[in-house]
Order: structure tokens, then sequence, then C-alpha cells
């Protein structure tokens, strides 16, 4: 049976809402008038407003506080727990809600690791979101690749080079559309989400970790590294990081240097800023559901 995923309304925003997220990010020690950011991106004050808001769930001016560094560095002040207490104190129980969405890893086998996916076969679909188009594939198992690829042709290949000796087929399938409800901003209709990880032990005792770190919240590379027990890996903990092969389920975007500056991201720093302050525009204008 195939799955039909809804677009969202304002995916196709995402473009104009980046070109403004750059503007900010590049002018934000002077704290930008909507006049300013409106003119930056070629609309309106009122269109600005409207199609910001309908993106985001805030104004920009809203979101721009969201977004500024110093929420960054507040975050790291206000959060002096491990990732072993935050994930004890939200509860990784089966919720529906996202800081409590269960994600169960089940890796490959070493033989399917080796030999680049031979004997599996793969789904694919490309999908309008938020914060651009997402190719997103599966096996019979679960998730096993999420990116955001502004190209079709681009999106095939790279995922072709993951799973080189895989069968690959352009289908939607019940796990594809489970993971692209991430993307929702109604936050209590998230299901629990299959994934189907290929990695070594460490590289999964680092995603594993990710999962821990609540929506609107951040952690540093070196709270990762304390997290799996490994105080000294924080460069191994950020390489892993960097080898995260699904965006936002596995939440790399939310962890940053030390210092409180953002540090990389596989899919860009722009988007990365986007979806911290999205998740923290949600968390405000949502409490009780994330």
């Amino acid at each position: 049976m195939r799955t039909t995923i809804k677009t969202p309304k304002t995916a196709g925003h995402y473009t104009t809402i980046a070109a403004a997220i750059s503007y900010i990010q590049q002018h934000c020690t002077r704290q930008p008038s909507l006049a300013d950011i409106a003119a930056a991106v070629h609309l309106s004050p009122h269109h600005l407003q409207r199609v910001f808001s309908e993106w985001a769930g805030v104004s920009p001016k809203k979101f721009t506080q969201y977004l500024s560094i110093e929420y960054a560095k507040q975050i790291l002040r206000e959060r002096p727990v491990s990732l072993q207490e935050a994930s004890h104190q939200v509860g990784l129980s089966g919720s529906s809600r996202l800081h409590d969405l269960f994600i169960n890893i089940e890796g490959m086998t070493p033989s399917e690791y080796q030999h680049g996916g031979r004997s599996l076969t793969i789904n694919f679909q490309l999908a309008p979101t938020l914060f651009g188009q997402v190719v997103v594939a599966s096996t019979t198992k679960g998730v096993c690749y999420m990116a955001f690829e502004d190209e079709k042709n681009t999106a095939f290949q790279r995922l072709a080079n993951t799973f080189p000796n895989a069968q690959l087929f352009e289908k939607a399938d019940a796990f594809q559309a489970s993971a692209l409800t991430i993307f929702k901003q109604d936050w209590n209709t998230h299901e629990a989400i299959k994934l189907h990880l290929r990695g070594t032990e460490f590289q999964l005792k680092v995603w594993q970790s990710l999962l821990k770190i609540p929506a609107g919240q951040l952690a540093s590379y070196g709270d990762v590294a304390q997290d799996i027990q490994k105080p000294k890996a924080a460069r191994a903990v950020g390489t892993a990081i960097g080898s995260n092969p699904i965006a936002l389920l596995i939440p790399c975007h939310r962890v940053i240097q030390s210092s409180g500056k953002l540090g990389g991201y596989m899919w860009g720093t722009t988007r990365k800023s986007a979806v911290i302050a999205w998740e923290a525009a949600q968390k405000k204008a949502h409490p009780t559901d994330c």
C-alpha cells in the first residue's frame, strides 16, 4: 500500500525563511527590526510577519531571540545536569510527545554493514518539509536514512553511495510516513519510530545518547562524551555526530560547542539554527506538549 504524505502548507516558505535567518545571523548583534529583515528578503513587513509566523509559530522578533547564540549559551548555563539526569527527568517511556519519543535502534548485522547493504531492499522518497526537501529511506525494519537534499539526482546518488549494494526503489511506505511526522507542529501526534542503522558500536552509543537530549534543550560535545562514559573522547564524539545518517530523528542539531557557538552541521549551519530556534519556539508555544 502506498502512503501519501501531505505537503506542509508552509514547506515552500523555507527558502525565504532561510534567507531571513541568514540576515538575522549576520546582523544579530544589533537586533534587526522587522522592516530590516523584510527588506533583505524583498517582502513587505506585513507579508513577512504572516509567512514567518505561519512557519515558526512565533513572530520574527521572538524567533530572533531564540536564534541568537546567547540562547545557546543560556541553555548551557541553565541546564547544568547530565544527559542521564535530563533523560530521567523527561522519561523516555514511549509517550507520543517529542522529547519522550522512543526510537528503537536495531543495528544492521555485521555482514550488512561490511557489504554496503548487500541483500537489503531499500524504499525511498523525497518529501517537502518546513526546512526544505528531504530524502527518507527505509528497510523492512525501519528508517535507515534521512537527509536534506535540494536536488533529486543528488539525493539518489548520495543514498546509493551510502548503500552501494542495496536494491533501491522510489516507493513510499509506513516507516517513512512515521518519520515525516517529526516535522509536524502538533507534537502530540508523534508515534514511536523504528530506525534501522548501520554504524560502529561507538557511533551507535553516541547516536543513542543524542536521543536523550529533549527538544528545546542543547548539550555540548563534552556532555555527550560524559554520557557515554568516554569523557576524553569529545573529538571522536564530534566525528560520530558528523556521521549521523538520519536528520532530526537523531537530533545532532542539539549539540553545540561548549563556548555556545553552534559548531558544524552536515546540512548547513543556517538550517541548524532554524531547527534549534523552531524547536524552542514550539516548546514556548506548547509547553505541555514537549
